[in-house]
């Protein structure tokens, strides 16, 4: 079972953040904890998130909204690549034949891509 931290253990573990930037975090859904009797209570991935937060509001100083876009993204570039490793295991189960064919096909788009840009 994943350990789920309390909020005064995340305070405690965290450099730079506070109760009320935690509690900032949190309602701009920055981050979800689950809610259980005791309060808040976060995972691992969530103190990863909190302090990647954290170091993005310090560096950048940036504003609650623009923190919620840019995790947005970073969410969307971390789906995009899982499922480009799963699509990577699945074109590597298939045969030469096949396998070469997605080859040729990816790099004629590549160029039709690449043309595009010009």
């Amino acid at each position: 079972m994943a350990r789920h931290f309390s909020e005064t253990e995340v305070i405690a573990t965290l450099e730079g953040l506070d109760p009320a930037r935690l509690h900032a975090f949190v309602a701009a859904h920055v981050v979800s904890p689950v809610v259980t009797p005791q309060g808040h209570a976060f995972s691992e991935a969530d103190l990863a998130r909190l302090q990647l937060l954290c170091d993005l509001s310090e560096v950048y100083d940036l504003p609650d909204d623009s923190l919620a876009m840019v995790m947005s993204l970073i969410d969307q570039l971390n789906t995009a690549r899982g499922d480009m490793r799963a699509l990577i295991q699945a074109v590597a189960t298939e045969p030469d034949e096949v396998r070469g064919r997605i080859q040729k096909t990816v790099r004629r788009l590549r160029v039709v891509t690449l043309s595009r840009d010009d």
